[in-house]
């Protein structure tokens, strides 16, 4: 165990027996993610602001209570990347935006607070697009975050920090949130794994609207028990959450039955009806399902009634931007970037009627899609309707020459789902015809959060048999040949390492994709 970057190549549960055995410390842990992280960050720009000094110090404390038998929470000693829209105790907290360029706020929000309290040590945050508006993680603070398999290409977002650092071993866990794709998108183009969990089982307290269904948190790893791991120190009721219910699960998958895939009746769709997916994607998906196939019981295609779904995640989308960000607006729309101003111009353009009738929408859409379940266990999509394209490229304009309405309606097969409000889960599944992960998206039934974990294991587990499934793996040696400029499109350099509370922190209210 003397060779750091083994050690960081661990997952998140072989690292917690490791601790818990006393086979290895906490701070030699903790010491060789910051290894990784100065080694390849600069490479990806994944890790924004750092807190390694107080890492240290949690990382020793953590080892004293390994040393006297202590009575240890489920991620007692690992360490954890927190995505840059989650409000953390003294740690640098921008939003990706100017406007929280200084931003140190005075204390933990319910999700790190619980991250925390259950031992993960937090490294740093990892970065996002300006305030979680896009699925490309770039912004003017701090740059933009290069996939790790092409640091010229796109890692998705808006938890594209996440996503890369967690491809590279630069953090066994690290945190995400999702409202159209922000979790699934970015795992699908890193090669991880990213989970929308259903709303209310992991509480948030940063919406402004409470009662929205659409925006989740929830976690990411680089193997499917990792996020169950991550999963288990966060759930459960908070006063926090409006949606929120009582929620206990174990804290790794150990003794739990193994999904039969045999058994399991899988519908899949390319494009739910609604959604423009590129033709190549389309033929990457066949064959992937034409591998699964032979392995369950009923694998057939799906027709699911979407119509109207777009103009409702339109609606509900805008919404949350103009709760959130109107007195930001309204004191200088100028100091917001083109993505969170055309969200929030889009919302004040829209009447009582448009809002009546989204929720209408959603409430058809979700009591449709529910009766898929009925003759299926799981619904199977491509997770995005194209491979990574170039960061430098903000968002995707067209997809087999249809010319797209808006900045994220390349986001389709990800948001039509959310308005479902289904867990789903994005899960590595080989490389597309380009040589880059492809994502397939798991959809599970309504609450079925830990029977969808179940079966992406026995999916995970199948899937490392062929090299047409198996879980790709950046080249980190070919990624230190790369110059790519991944922070061309910073206007100021921000504080790095910021660790000392101040009276400076800020209430941003930040949406996800």
């Amino acid at each position: 165990m003397t060779d750091r970057h083994e050690l960081t190549r661990h997952s998140a549960v072989a690292l917690r027996a490791l601790l818990q055995a006393r086979e290895i410390s906490a701070v030699e842990l903790l010491d060789a993610c910051i290894a990784r992280i100065e080694s390849l960050n600069p490479y990806v720009n994944a890790i924004t602001a750092t807190s390694f000094e107080r890492a240290r110090l949690e990382a020793r404390a953590a080892d004293a209570a390994f040393a006297r038998s202590a009575v240890l929470g489920p991620l007692h000693g690992l360490p954890i990347a927190i995505k840059d829209l989650e409000e953390t105790e003294g740690i640098l907290t921008t939003y990706g935006s100017p406007l929280y360029r200084a931003n140190v706020p005075a204390r933990d929000n319910t999700l790190v607070r619980r991250l925390r309290a259950a031992g993960a040590i937090v490294v740093g945050k990892t970065n996002v697009p300006e305030l979680g508006a896009g699925a490309n993680s770039f912004n003017p603070v701090w740059g933009a975050t290069g996939n790790p398999f092409d640091p010229r290409l796109n890692a998705g977002g808006s938890s594209g920090g996440s996503a890369a650092a967690l491809a590279l071993d630069m953090v066994p866990l690290a945190s995400g949130s999702d409202t159209g794709g922000s979790l699934r998108i970015p795992a699908a183009k890193c090669g991880v794994v990213g989970l929308r969990t259903s709303p209310g089982l992991v509480p948030s307290d940063r919406k402004p609207l409470g009662w929205t269904p659409i925006a989740v948190v929830g976690p990411m790893g680089r193997n499917v028990e990792d996020t169950w791991l991550q999963l288990a120190a966060t759930v459960g009721q908070s006063d926090s959450d409006p949606l929120g219910y009582p929620f206990t699960m174990a804290p790794t998958m150990d003794g739990r039955a193994l999904t039969d895939l045999s058994k399991l009746r899988i519908g899949y769709t390319e494009d739910f009806g609604v959604c423009e997916v590129d033709d190549e994607i389309r033929a990457v998906f066949r064959r992937k399902i034409e591998f699964l196939r032979g392995h369950v019981a009923v694998c057939e295609p799906v027709e699911v009634d979407f119509e109207g779904a777009h103009r409702c995640f339109d609606v509900l989308r805008a919404e949350a931007f103009v709760a959130g960000l109107q007195k930001a607006y309204e004191t200088n729309p100028e100091l917001l970037g083109p993505n969170p101003r055309a969200n929030y111009e889009m919302g004040i353009g829209m009447g009582l009627a448009d809002c009546v009738r989204a929720h209408a929408d959603q409430t058809r859409l979700f009591r449709h899609f529910q009766t898929l379940f009925d003759r299926y266990d799981l619904i199977l999509s491509p997770t995005t309707p194209v491979s990574p394209f170039p960061w430098t490229q903000p968002y995707l304009k067209s997809v087999n020459g249809v010319e797209l309405e808006n900045y994220y309606r390349w986001l389709a097969l990800t948001y039509v789902v959310t308005l479902a409000t289904n867990p789903a889960l994005s899960l590595p599944c080989g490389v597309d015809h380009r040589g880059m992960p492809f994502g397939l998206q798991m959809i599970g039934a309504f609450r079925g959060d830990l029977t969808l974990l179940d079966a992406a294991r026995a999916f995970e587990t199948l899937f490392a048999s062929s090299d047409e499934t198996r879980r790709p793996i950046p080249d980190a040696t070919k990624l230190r040949t790369s110059d790519v400029d991944l922070k061309s499109i910073v206007t100021h350099p921000p504080v790095f390492d910021a660790v000392a509370p101040s009276n400076t922190s800020a209430s941003s209210s930040t949406s996800a994709v």
